[in-house]
């Protein structure tokens, strides 16, 4: 008995460890719980408008306009997408976007790794001062150059307005943030790699061609993704450079959209809208893993 009565005070010791470890859990739980309702309100905040205009664009013109809406059209009208590509020559639009994009892609990818190289590979004196002058232009505010960009391609010789090189030819020229990105990420590539080539006789340009670029392939994709839906999406520059109708891309396009009586087709406009989303949305899809990886190296190093 003796032996037992001392043992007693030991025993609520031994209770609490899984009264302490239980506490661990709940908290871990409810956590968790919090987390995974502010991701679902935040996709939820995310997705609705495109659930809107999806919605929008199945119904008919009547429907459309009707308050309160129905969230769920009546009757689906696929029909509204023909109709609203047919209405206006969005065919050329696309064509023309695919192609000002396309070389806009070509050029930012191209010219800013290659920037980007000099001041991640080189040694030279002064290195570091020009890429903080670089960096600053970040905080020169976009609307602060319009007047005296298009004064300058206007008094150019040659035709350059109306065309797409005020557009395409400042995009091979480099880009302060794109050269940031990149030039972090050729930060985390050994040097060893460098060393190796240039006892092999390789040029400065052989090695960035033959070795930096295919080693940099998450990181040109992270930019060549957020350089497409970037200028896929752009209207500015369009606007101010560009005049003709059969010339123009995707956002004016969409912007342009009238009926013969000056009436915006809800219907139509959200099919038309949605349409031209569509391939930043899949290239996105396709490339995400690059784009994922390529940002997060890029901050691995700096």
């Amino acid at each position: 008995m003796a032996e037992q009565t001392a043992a007693q005070p030991f025993a609520p010791v031994t209770d609490r460890v899984p009264t302490r470890s239980l506490s661990i859990r709940g908290q871990e739980r409810l956590m968790a719980g919090i987390a995974t309702a502010i991701l679902v309100l935040g996709l939820t905040v995310v997705l609705f408008p495109l659930f809107w205009m999806l919605s929008t664009s199945l119904k008919g013109e009547i429907e459309a306009l009707k308050i309160p809406p129905n969230w769920i059209p009546k009757s689906f009208q696929w029909v509204n997408y023909r109709d609203a590509l047919t209405h206006n020559p969005f065919g050329a639009y696309f064509r023309n976007t695919f192609y000002f994009a396309g070389m806009v892609v070509i050029g930012e990818v191209l010219s800013n790794s290659f920037i980007a190289y000099g001041f991640a590979r080189l040694r030279a004196p002064g290195r570091n001062v020009l890429f903080i002058m670089v960096l600053a232009t970040l905080m020169v505010p976009a609307e602060v150059t319009i007047i005296p960009t298009y004064v300058l391609f206007a008094n150019l010789p040659g035709q350059w307005l109306n065309t797409y090189n005020p557009l395409i030819i400042p995009a091979w020229l480099g880009s302060a943030y794109l050269i940031f990105l990149l030039r972090q990420f050729y930060l985390g590539i050994p040097f060893e790699y460098d060393e190796s080539a240039r006892l092999e006789g390789a040029s400065r340009f052989g090695i960035w061609w033959r070795i930096i670029l295919p080693l940099s392939k998450p990181a040109l994709g992270a930019v060549a993704i957020m350089s497409f839906i970037f200028h896929w999406n752009t209207f500015q520059g369009p606007l101010i450079y560009i005049n003709d109708n059969d010339k123009f891309p995707v956002s004016l396009g969409l912007s342009m959209f009238r009926t013969p009586f000056g009436g915006t087709p809800q219907h139509w406009y959200m099919a038309a809208s949605l349409a031209v989303i569509a391939p930043c949305i899949v290239v996105f899809f396709i490339a995400q893993r690059y784009f994922i990886q390529g940002i997060v190296v890029s901050g691995v190093k700096g």
